[in-house]
């Protein structure tokens, strides 16, 4: 079941980056990324309230443990997109972004240490797989230019790799320690804890940073709440997914979503691509399958 859970989860990321992007028209992109987090938040509550008190589902069991796990997953995502941003500026948006997708790997190796569940020899290979072509993709075929000694990027990337295999892994782990309940109802808890913290985070952020950055964020509701939702959907998704297999495997089939990028792209976009880019698309898809099957 967590297959098409993941798969779902990889096409609503990618719409909600996509409307994102065009938020990038009247808002700067630290606003852009907070709409994520200032709209999905009330939302997340919204349906926990619709679930748990409509539905009259009962709420799983809450014990203390859960609130430092859950915080600590979502400062790590907060810490991990400042980082992937950063890493775009020192360089460029391929780079960190490559450097960012050691998640996969940085995963596997920490469920090697038991911080999550491992994977298999055949699991290894997948996740290498998958690296390999998502490099491919973004250095389109010429993998000299992304191993320059002493790039910053590099770090930043890396670092953001980290984080977000962290959150993954603690997302994970909060729904895990949740009594009771299915795992539908764990991942709606767990999510919207992760959400409100978020929000609450990034709001203290701007109070003190730059208060103006709110009211641009909030004078653009309407395309704003599309991102909302998506991003509801697409986290609802990931947690879900976290609660039904290990984070390794969940985010190395997640690396799907670049295929679907390129599908979309050539298919509805009409762009052209070269040999490589198909090359790396290949590996990424048999990674993907290698793992989720194999793994």
């Amino acid at each position: 079941m967590w297959v098409p859970i993941t798969l779902a989860a990889a096409t609503f990321q990618i719409l909600r980056t996509s409307r994102q992007h065009e938020l990038r028209g009247v808002l700067s992109t630290a606003a852009a990324g907070y709409v994520r987090f200032a709209y999905g938040a009330p939302l997340a509550v919204a349906a926990s309230l619709v679930l748990f008190g409509l539905a009259g589902r009962e709420v799983p069991a809450v014990p203390g443990e859960f609130w430092p796990i859950i915080a600590a997953a979502g400062v790590a995502q907060i810490l991990g997109t400042v980082a992937l941003l950063q890493s775009f500026k020192v360089r460029d948006f391929a780079v960190g972004t490559v450097y960012s997708k050691s998640e996969v790997l940085i995963l596997a190796a920490l469920g090697a240490i038991g911080l999550g569940a491992a994977l298999g020899p055949w699991g290894w290979f997948g996740a290498v797989l998958v690296t390999v072509g998502v490099v491919s993709l973004a250095s389109h075929g010429s993998l000299r230019s992304l191993a320059q000694a002493g790039d910053p990027a590099a770090l930043l990337g890396l670092a953001a790799g980290a984080l977000f295999g962290l959150t993954a892994i603690g997302i994970g782990e909060a729904a895990g320690r949740l009594d009771g309940g299915s795992s539908f109802e764990r991942a709606m808890v767990a999510l919207t804890a992760l959400l409100v913290v978020q929000a609450a985070v990034n709001t203290a952020w701007f109070v003190v940073v730059d208060r103006d950055e709110i009211v641009a964020t909030f004078r653009a509701w309407r395309p704003a709440i599309a991102v909302g939702v998506l991003s509801l959907c697409g986290s609802l998704g990931w947690a879900w997914a976290f609660t039904l297999a290990s984070a390794a495997k969940v985010r190395t089939l997640g690396q799907i979503e670049l295929v679907l990028a390129f599908l979309v792209a050539r298919f509805v976009l009409h762009e052209r691509h070269t040999r490589a880019d198909y090359v790396g698309s290949a590996l990424v898809l048999a990674g993907v399958v290698v793992v989720t099957w194999l793994g």
